[in-house]
């Protein structure tokens, strides 16, 4: 008769952690590089560079060599992903990263950090805005050509 594996009770998915990076992370190294790579939209290659270059902690490896990685893991990369999309540089995220694993003195510059990339959020979204203005006016001033039956359409 085949042993089964345990059951692992309360464990979320690759999914659910990276989806929803809240709580306490589980230390347990479980999920697949193809797991990873589903859940973040990542590639592998991103993945481990993002390993290489110091943005990933070193992530633990199957006895296979295979990288397995830790919900601690997909919460730092749900939050990097976060920070990308924001456009910030991969220099002020690896700042950030060398500064978080300092510790709790280093609280002050992180939330600095982040603070003068906020007001750089703020200004690319005011910016966002304004350009979206321009669009929604050429966009009504070509829909009353259109409606006017005007052939240079």
């Amino acid at each position: 008769m085949p042993v089964l594996a345990p059951i692992a009770i309360g464990l979320r998915s690759c999914d659910e952690v990276f989806g929803d990076p809240v709580g306490e992370p589980d230390r347990t190294p479980r999920h697949t590089i193809g797991e990873v790579v589903a859940a973040s939209g990542l590639t592998a290659h991103t993945l481990r560079w993002y390993e290489r270059i110091g943005l990933l902690d070193p992530v633990d490896r199957a006895s296979s060599g295979q990288r397995r990685y830790r919900d601690a893991d997909l919460h730092r990369l749900a939050f990097l992903g976060r920070l990308r999309l924001t456009g910030m540089p991969v220099a002020d995220m690896l700042r950030y990263v060398e500064l978080a694993r300092e510790g709790e003195r280093t609280s002050g510059r992180r939330r600095d950090l982040l603070l003068a990339h906020r007001e750089a959020v703020r200004q690319q979204i005011a910016d966002l805005h304004a350009t979206l203005a321009v669009l929604d006016h050429k966009i009504d001033h070509y829909t009353g050509r259109i409606a006017a039956g005007d052939p240079a359409r």
